[in-house]
């Protein structure tokens, strides 16, 4: 990879991987986003809900405006232990064992990380077996799998492994590979991969036309309740949501490269006006975009203006295979978010 922004692009995204961030225990990553804004002179706050925020003066003091990423990913959290030691999990968003497949996870313990696996049952059995009907009639599901740490339940309880703890797939399987110069692949890149760009807009953006708050947000993967309460407490003109876009064949996402504009989603209408701005802003900067409506999907964008608590909201995607899975996206996609969002910010 010889292109200097891309190289940047990719080592950003490979430190924040690896910050396990599942919602609501995101304190790995806020260590690292808060030391590599203060590194850099950038002043930044983080509220009572977890949101880091960093506020920049603009030019023009009657328009406000937000733009989100959220730190948090998809993840599984413990229900139970049974006298065996063997973890029962359910899914903290739209994780599903079948995707992460057999392999390490990471346990959150509240004194430390235990490494376990996540495991689906042997495949030589008959079908006296409940594992069988995986081999032949539907995917495993949480409330069939368990994880494995090979620990007593003391062990566990030494460690702080109890309901509630968090799960991530392990870090060895999270870091990021590149497919050639062009594409990246990693879990987790929803939404790291834009957490990278709004860090680097921080670094860009140092006088920016609106009053602009660039806010990295948390718990987004479990109902947006980070951007609920910042939106809830600060007037927004404006709020732009940096996210995934999954790619499929029921939609029209045929580029690779270039970011997505989305019209509608779960939760309701993204604002059209804002979604033109954004497009000449797009022109502008040389840049094509694509539009799409999108099924099973919410942003921090869509929930606050659902709720009322913003007039105008957006959302720029960048275009990804297997979301919430194995993701792969482009860079040139990212590249485009980040000049995209440059341009407007400095209008």
């Amino acid at each position: 990879m010889s292109d200097p922004f891309r190289e940047r692009l990719f080592r950003l995204i490979a430190d924040l991987v690896l910050c396990h961030s599942p919602s609501g225990a995101e304190q790995e990553i806020d260590a690292y986003l808060l030391a590599w804004l203060g590194e850099r002179g950038i002043p930044a706050n983080q509220d009572a809900a977890g949101n880091i925020i960093v506020r920049i003066p603009g030019r023009d003091g009657s328009r406000r405006l937000a733009i989100t990423a959220h730190k948090d990913e998809i993840g599984g959290i413990v229900k139970g232990i049974r006298d065996n030691g063997r973890i029962e999990v359910r899914k903290l968003g739209g994780a599903f064992p079948w995707v992460w497949g057999e392999g390490v996870v990471d346990l959150l313990g509240d004194r430390a990380t235990l490494p376990g696996i996540l495991s689906f049952g042997s495949r030589h059995v008959s079908h006296e077996s409940p594992q069988k009907v995986y081999e032949e009639e539907r995917p495993p599901r949480w409330e069939t799998v368990w994880v494995d740490c090979k620990c007593s339940r003391y062990e566990l309880a030494e460690a702080g492994i109890r309901p509630g703890t968090r799960v991530v797939v392990g870090k060895h399987r999270k870091q990021p590979f590149r497919l050639g110069d062009d594409y990246i692949a990693s879990y987790a890149l929803d939404n790291k991969a834009v957490v990278a760009v709004l860090l680097l807009l921080a670094e860009s953006l140092r006088h920016p036309g609106p009053e602009l708050s660039l806010v990295f947000s948390s718990k987004e993967e479990v109902g947006g309740i980070g951007a609920l309460y910042f939106t809830q407490r600060n007037p927004i003109d404006e709020l732009i949501a940096l996210d995934i876009a999954p790619k499929s064949s029921e939609y029209p996402i045929v580029s690779d490269r270039d970011p997505v504009l989305l019209s509608q989603d779960s939760y309701g209408m993204y604002d059209e006006a804002l979604n033109a701005r954004l497009k000449a802003a797009a022109r502008e900067a040389g840049f094509a975009i694509q539009h799409a409506i999108l099924c099973q999907f919410g942003t921090d964008a869509s929930v606050a203006m659902k709720w009322g608590h913003v007039p105008r909201a957006a959302c720029l995607g960048f275009p990804a295979d297997n979301t919430h899975g194995y993701e792969i996206a482009h860079f040139g996609a990212l590249e485009a978010c980040f000049r995209i969002l440059e341009t407007y910010g400095r209008t």
